[in-house]
């Protein structure tokens, strides 16, 4: 089940605004967003970590101490609900823990969830497709296989 929700997720992503979406700027924003979370299984910082994050229920986290509201708001993470979540933390989830006042760009946004979605910054996958799949790319080959790139192959 959860392998469908990432590879309807996938498809939502090429269709919609972050199919223009720059991988390295997102790398570049997350680098705000890494002060408090990590792209690694199980490494949870101030924040939990997102790894496998797309299909995840919000608050779920094993070893993390969510707010009461965000344990119990319902939310399964994809593009759609990371997007509201990121313009205003606060105001998608009252009394969220999350003291972040939110992207108001939405090309910032969309950079940021295909960097999320796509890569880790070290050119692994794994956090998308499993980490049993292994695949690996270097930094060039992310420049070049980046979302802009898909938006160019589907025009």
């Amino acid at each position: 089940m959860k392998k469908i929700l990432i590879i309807l997720s996938l498809i939502a992503l090429t269709t919609t605004n972050a199919m223009a979406a720059d991988l390295l700027k997102g790398k570049k924003i997350f680098k705000k967003c890494a002060v408090c979370h990590s792209l690694e299984a199980g490494k949870n910082k101030i924040g939990p970590h997102l790894f496998d994050l797309f299909g995840r229920e919000a608050g779920s986290v094993e070893g993390y101490k969510y707010s009461k509201a965000m344990r119990n708001s319902g939310i399964i993470w994809n593009e759609c609900t990371l997007r509201k979540f990121l313009l205003k933390p606060s105001k998608f989830v009252k009394k969220t823990k999350m003291k972040f006042r939110g992207i108001k760009s939405e090309s910032q946004r969309d950079d940021l969830i295909a960097f999320i979605l796509l890569g880790d910054g070290r050119g692994k996958f794994s956090h998308i497709i499993g980490p049993q799949s292994g695949t690996t790319l270097n930094g060039d080959q992310i420049k070049n296989k980046g979302i802009t790139d898909l938006k160019e192959s589907h025009q």
